[in-house]
């Protein structure tokens, strides 16, 4: 391994040097007289674009389901390449920041504000508030801690009934028919992390103590504030989103118990067990009738039909083969969608296992890909992609769109999905809150032992998720859930972006329920906006209520609960 970083070292001075090169080359010595400079900005552009890009590939290795790379994990190539990143990248952090500099510094600058999006420079602002050379030590051992996470989980191996599973294969057998089967299954996957619990439990102390020394050497209180800039929370603070998880509690939790005493009595048990959840009707849960190349051609007509934009999306990515699906032997779990830039495309990942997850990835993924197919035009490549939370609007509202065409995915199965892809929607809400309010006392309260940590989330999860049954399962009565959530310890405060985002999405389900039909004319002008507007300003020009502001939950839930009040769920 050393000889490995050596020569990777070797090669990454060549880049820091040519990055250095960029630094005294760019806007800094530009001849004023010229009247070249937007081809001369756009050089810049392209010049930084690649140390750009190699960062963003590591940044957005995330979505709601979690993966770690879109290559075979047991190459041994792969695991040095990372290696080598989760030292590097930070040290590249600091020619791309200089990068910046030189062009905030540039006389030019006022030139180009009038022509570069308001996000670039509010990035800019970010990107101050968050780095600074003296926390590259703690960045690379952030980065060294989360990979460590990460190999602790994918080393599962799990006996049950005979066979030895992963995690992730193991939990397809909570969602199993059986009762029995789903117990079992569910009492070995948490009976691993019990026997884990300690090594997970230090891995994250760790990740805590080194962000909180990360942010008090950059003159903050505690991490919080310093996690708010690295996540470019452009127009909201810890303020917004507290009064936000307040709505939550008030208005999404009451739904969610009557969902879930509703799917107590569908399922004509006594008591909801936590291996129940996933369970949600006798007859079982819905799923598409056809096979991948199948969807993908339906799909298609789908997307032809909807819009003529998304036709003409949908047939580019299919014709560049820009679509990942199939589960393959070593290939990462979950999905997601990101952007090659010298070739324009977007491009999606995901592992179809016939349930309708693969319905889902055509519309959520596709949202994605969508949105960044629209905007992929936007200069500079910074402002291409929104931030997280306006992200995960495209991704979601499109899950809602395709609505129509889902009959030709789950056939007579079609209003069982419609149930239970919105329940799915509303029960989400209070998870994504109560993962990013544990978060936030954690890292007010970093001298936390492991053990309080626990406690602290077993707390928050009664209030949030009052109908938890654990009954058998020992590490999650102290508090346990949270050791499974690869946000928390790979990403700290990106998670309440997807409620934020669903909040939104739910806002044009509901348009759709009145046939408003500038909805998805409103849908594909924030998609071509792309990353040029913070949050609040994305949400406004797609015609929605900020999540935020007060009374915005209480309105969408009572339209989402006047639909389950019509819904005859018997007949599933």
């Amino acid at each position: 391994m050393e000889e490995y970083l050596k020569e990777r070292k070797s090669r990454f001075n060549g880049l820091k040097i040519k990055g250095r090169i960029i630094e005294n080359q760019g806007l800094k010595t530009h001849n004023p007289g010229k009247s070249d400079k937007p081809d001369h900005t756009r050089d810049y552009g392209r010049k930084s674009q690649k140390v750009n890009e190699r960062i963003a590939r590591k940044l957005r290795q995330n979505e709601r389901d979690e993966e770690v790379e879109s290559v075979d994990t047991r190459d041994e190539y792969y695991t040095k390449e990372n290696d080598f990143l989760n030292e590097m990248l930070p040290v590249l952090k600091e020619d791309i920041v200089n990068c910046n500099k030189a062009v905030m510094e540039s006389s030019f600058v006022s030139e180009l504000k009038k022509e570069v999006p308001e996000t670039y420079f509010l990035q800019r602002e970010m990107e101050e508030k968050s780095f600074d050379p003296i926390i590259i030590p703690e960045m690379q051992e952030e980065n060294k801690l989360a990979s460590k996470y990460q190999a602790i989980i994918a080393s599962a191996q799990i006996e049950f009934d005979g066979e030895t599973y992963t995690l992730a294969a193991l939990e397809v057998k909570t969602n199993d028919k059986d009762r029995d089967t789903r117990k079992r299954a569910m009492q070995a996957y948490w009976g691993w992390y019990d026997e884990h619990a300690k090594e997970i439990g230090e891995v994250y102390d760790q990740l805590v103590q080194v962000r909180t020394r990360m942010a008090k050497k950059l003159g903050y209180e505690n991490y919080i504030e310093l996690g708010y800039y690295r996540m470019m929370r452009f127009d909201y603070n810890k303020n917004d989103v507290e009064n936000y998880r307040k709505q939550v509690l008030e208005d999404v939790v009451p739904l969610d118990n009557e969902l879930y005493a509703r799917q107590q009595k569908r399922l004509g048990y006594d008591t909801l067990h936590a291996w129940d959840e996933k369970f949600e009707f006798t007859s079982g849960n819905p799923a598409p009738k056809y096979i991948r190349e199948e969807l993908v051609k339906r799909a298609l007509k789908m997307y032809q039909e909807l819009d003529p934009k998304t036709g003409e999306f949908f047939e580019f990515m299919t014709e560049r083969e820009l679509l990942d699906l199939d589960s393959k032997p070593g290939k990462a779990a979950g999905g997601y969608c990101t952007f090659i830039p010298n070739y324009q495309s977007p491009f999606i990942f995901a592992n179809f296992n016939q349930t309708s997850h693969d319905a889902e990835v055509l519309t959520h993924e596709a949202g994605h890909a969508f949105q960044v197919y629209s905007s992929k035009d936007i200069f500079p490549i910074d402002c291409v992609w929104p931030t997280y939370e306006s992200c995960e609007i495209h991704s979601m509202s499109m899950e809602f769109f395709t609505y129509p065409w889902m009959k030709s995915f789950f056939e007579e199965d079609v209003d069982k999905y419609y149930f239970n892809h919105l329940s799915g929607a509303v029960k989400f809400l209070p998870y994504g809150v109560l993962v990013d309010h544990f978060q936030h006392e954690v890292y007010e309260k970093p001298e936390m032992s492991c053990e309080e940590r626990l406690a602290t989330w077993r707390k928050l999860e009664k209030q949030y998720l009052p109908h938890k049954n654990y009954e058998g399962i020992d590490i999650l009565e102290k508090g346990g859930w949270w050791m499974r959530q690869l946000h928390i310890f790979m990403d700290p405060f990106y998670y309440i972006d997807y409620t934020l985002a669903q909040v939104c999405a739910l806002q044009f389900w509901a348009r759709i329920q009145k046939n408003d039909e500038k909805a998805f004319e409103d849908y594909k002008h924030i998609c071509k906006i792309g990353g040029t507007l913070p949050f609040r300003k994305i949400v406004k020009e797609a015609g929605l209520k900020v999540p935020f502001e007060s009374g915005c939950l209480k309105d969408t839930v009572q339209l989402v609960r006047e639909w389950f009040e019509k819904a005859d769920d018997s007949q599933f």
